[in-house]
């Protein structure tokens, strides 16, 4: 079992783009200037399994860093969604309503899930790089 696990570990961790940022929560984040585009790592989707829904209720609300900005539903469980850097939730994905799938297809591409205008930049700082989240999730 150790070795499968193993494999199954590995297999996820060559899907992490070296040119994003990430939480410990599984969240990755790519910034676009001052905002920056959310949405949960391939590494998570698969924890996750087939995703069936996603509650984003919070576009135009200003949130704290590791506040709450939404859930997604899969078939065996229900996980919070929490912001990476403090900010305005600008934008929400509205493709996910009818394709909550792309999540699993897409997570870095079409799976994107919010937009975010950061205000406080500096927390960018706290997040992880692509070596740093394989770490974690080979832990």
């Amino acid at each position: 079992m150790g070795k499968d696990l193993k494999l199954f570990k590995t297999f996820y961790l060559m899907n992490i783009p070296a040119d994003l940022k990430y939480t410990k929560d599984h969240e990755w984040v790519r910034v676009e200037g001052d905002k920056v585009v959310v949405g949960i790592t391939d590494f998570a989707q698969g924890e996750l399994g087939d995703i069936v829904f996603l509650e984003i209720e919070t576009e135009g609300e200003e949130l704290a860093k590791e506040e709450v900005f939404g859930t997604v539903e899969a078939v065996k469980t229900v996980s919070d969604l929490f912001m990476p850097v403090s900010g305005t939730v600008e934008a929400f994905n509205t493709e996910l309503e009818d394709a909550p799938e792309l999540v699993n297809k897409d997570p870095y591409g079409k799976g994107w899930m919010i937009k975010i205008a950061m205000s406080a930049p500096s927390e960018l700082d706290d997040l992880l790089s692509e070596d740093e989240y394989k770490d974690l999730v080979e832990g």
